[in-house]
């Protein structure tokens, strides 16, 4: 049969699906343009407003500083550790190496030397030739054959590109918020497996957990892993010569234990949104309680629970601009070292608004990616043999 029906095994008609062109793809109705102008007029009159308001302030505006906070060329010296003459500077190419010939104290007594000069006697040491080499650039070079140096004195020097406060701080966040997000999701799905298990003591124990997590505020969450379980933690660690614990890992241990609460419920909700005769039909193929979870319900939740695991993590990113509170140089602690130096606030955290908004945009776009990828894909199951003979795909 010919025309825009085609036949199924049983007779019946069924209306073909005609291909999707590019040029039908982008028929829309005038509707649409009207208000897809309007809002792009809309944007453009809040930016020009915005724009407006710069210059009716009294303020100086210095962008041009901006960038140096991002990268910038810092001047490194290459210093001698030794007093003595520059004995020889061998220059081949661009790299020059200098020869300094000095002399190295050396105690007698097994620091004797250093007990008479506290003591305000006069040491028994010995003085003994030493020759140190250094490589710096030829274009850098301070020094000339036969100068008299001292330990700390600057030989050479050199430029060399060095990242800015911002990218320091940005990758703190990033790095933090990484850790945070990966600790959080291993939490959060143990803790909402937890929530719907029959077992009391795992079932409560989530519970408690997930209400006195969200029930408190993060700062407060921050204090009392730094300040209470930091010290506590140190304290114990150090009689085995360990040193402190970096306050960057009590700033992730919050985060994460703060994102795991808020994970817990949407696995729980993600779990429970499933029909339970999927669970009861996996159990009658011999399935066990894990293996149901596991093959059945956790792949059919990820794709729901996806957008609210986004906005999550999302939070989490913006909640780390809290870690300034514990030395951790994140990106909100840059931002504010920066304004303390050099004065520049509306262009500091106008630039800090902008890269915040650029890690949360490119991880909501991450997300959605991922979303189309499972709607596309759809679930696979492995095949599963129960003790009957049966097959489960």
């Amino acid at each position: 049969m010919t025309g825009p029906f085609t036949s199924d095994v049983s007779g019946k008609n069924i209306k073909q699906m005609e291909p999707t062109t590019i040029s039908k793809r982008f028929q829309k109705p005038g509707s649409f343009y009207l208000w897809a102008g309007t809002f792009f007029l809309l944007w453009i009159l809040i930016i020009i407003a915005f724009y407006v308001a710069t210059i009716k302030i009294d303020y100086i505006w210095h962008w041009e500083k901006i960038p140096g906070y991002f990268l910038y060329k810092d001047t490194v010296a290459i210093t001698s550790e030794i007093e003595g003459e520059v004995e020889t500077i061998s220059i081949e190419g661009e790299k020059a190496l200098i020869r300094v010939k000095g002399y190295e104290e050396t105690d007698i007594g097994n620091g004797s030397a250093r007990r008479r000069r506290q003591e305000g006697q006069i040491p028994a040491v010995l003085y003994g030739p030493k020759t140190e080499d250094y490589t710096a650039p030829a274009a850098g070079l301070i020094v000339e054959e036969g100068d008299l140096v001292s330990p700390g004195d600057t030989l050479a020097t050199f430029k060399k590109w060095e990242p800015g406060v911002f990218m320091i701080g940005l990758a703190i966040t990033i790095e933090v918020s990484i850790l945070s997000t990966i600790f959080g999701i291993l939490i959060g799905i143990f803790g909402g497996l937890a929530r719907v298990s029959s077992n009391p003591l795992f079932k409560w124990s989530s519970t408690l957990y997930v209400e006195l997590i969200r029930g408190s505020p993060l700062l407060v969450q921050i204090f009392i892993w730094y300040f209470l379980l930091g010290t506590m933690i140190n304290g114990i660690i150090s009689p085995y010569g360990l040193g402190p614990i970096d306050p960057l890992w009590y700033g992730v241990a919050s985060l994460s234990t703060f994102t795991g609460a808020y994970v817990a419920e949407i696995v729980r909700a993600g779990i429970q949104s499933i029909h339970s005769g999927q669970v009861e039909a996996a159990r009658s193929l011999g399935m066990t309680y894990a293996q149901s979870m596991r093959y059945i319900i956790l792949p059919q939740a990820l794709r729901r629970i996806l957008p609210p695991l986004a906005g999550q993590f999302i939070s989490l990113v913006k909640d780390s601009s809290l870690l300034g509170i514990i030395a951790v140089r994140e990106l909100t602690k840059a931002t504010r070292e920066i304004v303390t130096v050099s004065l520049q606030t509306f262009e500091s955290w106008m630039v800090c608004a902008v890269l915040y908004l650029i890690v949360t945009f490119a991880l909501s776009m991450f997300v959605r990616h991922l979303e189309r990828s499972t709607q596309l894909t759809g679930l696979t199951f492995p095949i599963y043999t129960n003790h009957f003979g049966c097959h489960l795909k």
